[in-house]
C-alpha cells in the first residue's frame, strides 16, 4: 500500500469517526427533546398560556402567571446586565490593550461566569431581599442580571475585535474622534454580533431556578409589581415536578416543554445572528 492510499484510508476513517461521535453526542439531546415532547404535548393548549394555576383536583388551569413572570424577570435582568456588559465589552476591546484595569475586568468576568447560580441568589438575597423585607421581581431580575454581565461582556469584546482595524483608521483619517468612531461605526458594524451575545445571555438565564428561589420566590397570582414575589416558569415547574399530584406533574412536563422551546429558539436566533455578523465583518 503506497503512501497516498494510506493517507486516503486514514482520512476517511477519521471523518467517519468524527461523524459517529457527532451522532452519539446528538442522541442525548434528541432523546431529551422527544421525551419532553411526548410527556408535555397533551397539556399544551391556549389555556396553559392564559390561565392561572388551579388547586389540586380542579381541572384546567395553566401557567400564564409564570410565563408572564419569566418575561418580566428577563426584562428587568436585561435592564441591569446589558448596559454594563455591552459598555464593559466595548471598553475592553477598544481601550483594554496592555491595561492593568482591563486585565482585572476580564479576570472578574471569568470568575463571575464560573460562580454557581445559587451563590448569586444568596448574595442578592443578602443585599436586596433582606433590606426590602420581601421577595420581589426586582431582586430576581438583579440576580439574573448579574449572571448576564460576564457573558455579554466577553461576547461583545470578541465581536467588536472582529471589526477590521482599517475601518477605524479610515474614520480617524476623516477627522472623526475616537468615541464617535466607536459608537457610530464600530458598534454599528458589530451590532449583530453584540445581539448574539445578548441572546446567548438571555438563553442562559431563562432556565435558572436556584437564584429565583432566594429572590423572586413564587406566586400563584398575576404579577402585581416589581416589589412583590413573582412566579417564574422554572420555579413553577420545579414546584409541580416534586409534588405528589399527577395533574401537577403533567403540567410540569408541559412547562418544561415550553421552557425548552423558548431556550432552543433563542439559541437558534443567536446562531443566525452570529452567522450574519461574521458575513458582515469579512
Amino acid at each position: 500500500m503506497d503512501f497516498q492510499t494510506r493517507r486516503l484510508i486514514i482520512d476517511r476513517a477519521m471523518v467517519f469517526l468524527c461523524g459517529a461521535a457527532a451522532v452519539i453526542a446528538c442522541i442525548p439531546l434528541g432523546s431529551l427533546l422527544l421525551y419532553v415532547l411526548t410527556q408535555g404535548l397533551h397539556r399544551l393548549d391556549l389555556t396553559f398560556f392564559t390561565h392561572l394555576p388551579t388547586p389540586v383536583g380542579v381541572d384546567g388551569g395553566g401557567m400564564g402567571n409564570a410565563i408572564l413572570g419569566t418575561l418580566t424577570l428577563i426584562l428587568v435582568a436585561s435592564c441591569v446586565g446589558l448596559p454594563v456588559g455591552i459598555m464593559a465589552g466595548i471598553y475592553l476591546s477598544e481601550y483594554g490593550k496592555k491595561n492593568q484595569f482591563a486585565w482585572m475586568v476580564r479576570f472578574t468576568c471569568d470568575v463571575l461566569s464560573g460562580v454557581p447560580s445559587i451563590v448569586t441568589g444568596i448574595v442578592v438575597y443578602t443585599i436586596v431581599v433582606r433590606p426590602m423585607h420581601s421577595f420581589s421581581a426586582l431582586a430576581g431580575g438583579i440576580a439574573l442580571g448579574f449572571m448576564m454581565i460576564p457573558i455579554v461582556t466577553r461576547t461583545t469584546e470578541e465581536l467588536v475585535k472582529m471589526v477590521p482595524h482599517s475601518i477605524r483608521e479610515a474614520s480617524w483619517a476623516l477627522g472623526i474622534p475616537q468615541w464617535q468612531t466607536i459608537l457610530a461605526i464600530v458598534v454599528r458594524t458589530a451590532k449583530n454580533g453584540i445581539l448574539t451575545g445578548v441572546l446567548l445571555s438571555v438563553a442562559r438565564i431563562a432556565g435558572e431556578t436556584a437564584p429565583l428561589l432566594f429572590t423572586a420566590f413564587n406566586n400563584q397570582y398575576w404579577p402585581s409589581g416589581l416589589n412583590q414575589p413573582t412566579a417564574s416558569l422554572t420555579v413553577q415547574v420545579f414546584t409541580y415536578a416534586i409534588s405528589p399530584f399527577k395533574d401537577w406533574q403533567d403540567q410540569a412536563w408541559t412547562g418544561a416543554l415550553v421552557l425548552l422551546m423558548l431556550v432552543l429558539s433563542i439559541n437558534l436566533g443567536a446562531k443566525l445572528f452570529f452567522k450574519n455578523s461574521r458575513s458582515l465583518l469579512r
